[in-house]
């Protein structure tokens, strides 16, 4: 039998979800409470509490009182910790401190420019830097030779500087949801990358050539941005296994697209696309097509007799002026905000397809409400 498409209002499977988490939310706050109220788990505390005071050698006259038990943490941190649980503590402890060694963080908007003193730590490994008001990215940068992770996610950068290239251990890159148009052809002396994330510029409209050579990239992820086309770069990354390149202007893919035989997750949502190439099918790896079905006027059907094991998500794109928020109820105005929404909606989504392991299923408009009943709840 023979894959079928799946087919939604974006909008109402949004709707759908937001009241799915609220709905659970509820649930485990209705629970919390009654836990709290139950005589049982005050029982389960007093023994626990018990146990410990007794693996401690603390005295029944210390945490009984007229024949109840008094749960006093005090107690516990007065006759310390038993040598066992201290040793491990002590070990984790040295541990993170060990790992935090490594690790430079920096968040909040009071910070517009990275502290003078950070280039005095070269043996940095990490560096998670976000919602800053930072617009560039120190030269001195080039000195961290050890650096294995660059985090600068919802800062203000406009640009990278050519010394990234440097970074020849660098294996992650998140620039997402920052202010740039371009990305350094250096970058793509950056030969140990594993992921890329561009996602959010608004105004990237390609890469450079010289990205070719970043062969062990596994992700790339350039959505809301403004590709005309996937990038050459991008097709020659030969163990590339999930590109995101939704909310942007492509209206065709090229058809050697099959040349990214690695592909596994392939997210077109949110562009001009009006047909599909029929090398989509060639590609053995892709369990997982995403793309708007508005405009699509052509879907070779070996895409859905497909027997590879392939999800075939049409999307239905129903233009959204405002998104409340259902926790803050703060209303998303901006174009850059509510990508970033509809970013972590579909990664929830996603991830809510892989632990179900969800079959597909053909739908008409009609039987949305019915099946997504069936499907979330």
């Amino acid at each position: 039998m023979g894959h079928q498409v799946i087919i939604f209002d974006f909008s109402l499977i949004r709707g759908l979800w937001e009241a799915r988490v609220k709905k659970n939310r509820e649930r485990q706050k209705k629970e919390k409470e009654r836990l709290e109220k139950s005589s049982l788990e005050k029982i389960k505390l007093e023994w626990n509490f018990i146990l410990e005071c007794r693996k401690k050698g603390i005295p029944q006259s210390k945490y009984l009182k007229n024949g109840f038990v008094d749960i006093d943490e005090k107690i516990l941190d007065t006759y310390g910790r038993t040598p066992q649980l201290q040793k491990r503590l002590t070990l984790s402890d040295e541990t993170n401190k060990e790992r935090n060694k490594f690790i430079f963080q920096l968040s909040g908007e009071q910070w517009m420019d990275f502290p003078e003193s950070l280039k005095d730590h070269t043996y940095l490994r990490e560096w998670h830097v976000s919602n800053t008001l930072i617009q560039t990215v120190p030269n001195y940068i080039a000195l961290f030779q050890d650096l294995r992770v660059l985090e600068l996610p919802k800062n203000q950068i406009n640009h990278l500087p050519v010394e990234i290239g440097h970074l020849k251990n660098l294996k992650v890159l998140n620039v997402s949801f920052n202010n740039l148009k371009s990305v350094p052809s250096e970058l793509g002396c950056c030969e140990n990358l594993e992921k890329l994330d561009l996602s959010g510029n608004m105004e990237i409209s390609d890469l450079p050539f010289e990205l070719s050579n970043l062969k062990q990239v596994t992700v790339v992820d350039v959505s809301a941005n403004k590709f005309h086309s996937i990038p050459i770069c991008v097709l020659r990354m030969s163990n590339l296994q999930w590109l995101d390149i939704s909310s942007n202007n492509l209206r065709d893919l090229p058809e050697d697209i099959d040349r990214l035989d690695q592909l596994q997750t392939l997210l077109l949502q949110k562009n001009k696309l009006t047909y599909l190439p029929r090398a989509l099918v060639n590609m053995s790896k892709l369990s997982l097509l995403v793309v708007s079905g508005d405009d699509l006027v052509e879907i070779p059907t070996a895409i859905c007799e497909s027997t590879t094991g392939l999800k075939f998500i049409s999307l239905k794109d129903s233009p959204v002026e405002t998104i409340v928020c259902e926790d803050t109820e703060e209303i998303i105005e901006s174009e850059r905000e509510r990508e970033q929404f509809e970013k972590e909606f579909m990664k929830a989504y996603i991830e809510d397809l892989k632990e179900r392991g969800m079959l597909s299923l053909m739908v008409t408009y009609s039987c949305l409400g019915i099946l997504f009943q069936n499907i979330i709840f």
